[in-house]
């Protein structure tokens, strides 16, 4: 029996905001396993509001000192995104698994550190993308490893959702009731990584980069801007390494009472397989003639953060995980939408 199942886990949050306070805790608390939850956030009063709404009562205002002074098993990164690199490094260098949220990081640069810091630990890395945890998506993924369209030609990810307000700098009307509400400077700041792309697209080029094993190489992109600067609308021609070409798409101008759309086709030289979480459906069609139907729960393409967790839980624990969100898809959706961004700034087409 290992030293882990003799006692309970422990966990630890950086940036226990929004997300963290109305999801992440919560569902943790679920895990007999799970004992302690370690939290850290930069103010006395936030720590204060989780240590008597969410019973949270190992509170740090330092990053590094929780790592060095808790003995953790796991770490969820959630802080704003453009600290995501900076602390996911710090628990990768101390050889704890990672789940971070997305964006893995806000730059190239600094996903390809994240990528080669795991590989050289040996460190589990986990990024938060929901769906890649679904039955669809891993039914996708087995479909493409199996070769069943042949050889990528072309491709479309497309994703739209009601976030219209949260790209806006205002306050989404359903976090009303929340412990804490999103803030502008994360979701809204074009200094601080805000806008679609980062915050909505990067969601389904998570799953895209899962069900096609492919590196990006080259992007030509489009953004029109939210009034608070930054992007509301994305659209991009992305190259792979394989020589097909994807058309993205992202928009966060639907009414939000609409379930979110996530779409992705993909257009093969032997078949074409459809992967649509609105419509809960995937299928294969083949040019000899073979089809595959999936038969999709009634749930399908709600957003997997329960599988999530509990897949982080397994990882803290010790146990086997396939892990389909792992640094090297993440690292790729980094990389994309870096190139993306660069090229709607300078109109030409920008290597990734």
């Amino acid at each position: 029996m290992s030293e882990k199942a003799d006692r309970s886990l422990e966990v630890g949050i950086i940036g226990a905001g929004w997300w963290a306070a109305q999801t992440y805790i919560p569902l943790l608390r679920g895990y007999p396993e799970v004992g302690e939850i370690a939290v850290c956030r930069p103010d006395p009063e936030g720590l204060q509001i989780l240590a008597e709404k969410l019973g949270t009562n190992l509170g740090f205002r330092d990053a590094a000192e929780m790592l060095d002074t808790r003995r953790l098993d796991g770490v969820i990164i959630s802080s704003p995104h453009v600290l995501h690199a900076e602390h996911a490094l710090m628990c990768i260098d101390r050889g704890l698994p990672v789940m971070i949220e997305k964006p893995m990081a806000t730059s190239a640069e600094d996903a390809r550190r994240i990528l080669t810091a795991a590989e050289r630990q040996g460190t589990d890395v986990m990024t938060a993308y929901g769906w890649n945890f679904r039955p669809l998506a891993a039914a996708a993924h087995k479909l493409m490893q199996d070769g069943r369209i042949g050889r990528l030609q072309h491709a479309v990810c497309l994703t739209a959702s009601g976030t219209v307000e949260l790209f806006s700098g205002e306050l989404p009307p359903r976090t009303a009731g929340h412990l804490f509400r999103p803030p502008a400077s994360t979701w809204a700041d074009p200094a601080r990584a805000g806008g679609y792309a980062w915050g909505q697209l990067t969601h389904a080029l998570g799953l895209f980069f899962l069900v096609v094993d492919d590196d990006p190489t080259g992007v030509f992109a489009r953004m029109r801007n939210s009034d608070a600067g930054v992007d509301l609308c994305d659209a991009a021609v992305v190259e792979l390494a394989g020589g097909a070409t994807v058309s993205v798409s992202g928009t966060g101008v639907i009414p939000r009472e609409r379930k979110k759309q996530v779409d992705i086709r993909l257009y093969g030289d032997e078949g074409v397989l459809l992967l649509d979480l609105e419509r809960e459906r995937l299928e294969v069609t083949r040019f000899d003639g073979w089809t595959h139907v999936e038969q999709p729960a009634p749930d399908a393409g709600e957003y997997g953060v329960t599988e999530l967790v509990a897949r982080f839980v397994d990882l803290c624990a010790g146990r086997e995980v396939i892990n389909l969100a792992d640094a090297k898809v993440g690292a790729r959706a980094v990389i994309a939408i870096d190139a993306m961004h660069r090229s709607a700034r300078s109109g030409q087409f920008e290597p990734a």
